[in-house]
């Protein structure tokens, strides 16, 4: 069997691996087999191919790895949509129960239901939406 092709199917394994662990490390080495593999098939020595292997391995765990992870942990850095009224506090136009109501949210007018479905809130109470569903904000009265 061809060397670049045991390369390609190391770096076959290692990415299917990858898949499975989500690490990153497991993908870098991959990567690393592939170009390997393009060494291999250039027809360098098997001395050679080990060292690219080694060397891109090295570079990517120790550099490209630790980058890759930064940017995949960062926090979001704004919330839309849906998300973004989370948290927001509203007005209660209607009573608000643990079936209808209505509230006012920056501007604009939801249907709403009480996070506690026993309890009614009176028009005119500030309260804070808890989570949206659907086209229906659940809010708590602020204490």
């Amino acid at each position: 069997m061809d060397p670049w092709l045991i390369w390609l199917i190391v770096a076959a394994v290692l990415a299917v691996a990858e898949i499975f662990t989500l690490t990153a490390a497991l993908g870098m080495l991959s990567a690393a087999a592939l170009v390997t593999a393009g060494v291999a098939a250039v027809g360098l020595p098997l001395w050679v191919q080990f060292v690219a292997y080694a060397a891109l391995a090295a570079v990517s765990l120790l550099f490209v790895r630790p980058l890759a992870l930064a940017h995949l942990r960062r926090p979001q850095r704004t919330r839309f949509g849906v998300d973004a009224l989370v948290g927001k506090p509203a007005q209660v136009l209607t009573a608000v129960s643990g079936t209808d109501g209505r509230v006012r949210i920056d501007g604009e007018e939801w249907t709403a239901r009480s996070y506690d479905e026993t309890l009614v809130i009176s028009p005119g109470t500030t309260v804070d939406v808890i989570e949206i569903s659907g086209a229906t904000a659940i809010v708590y009265p602020r204490d």
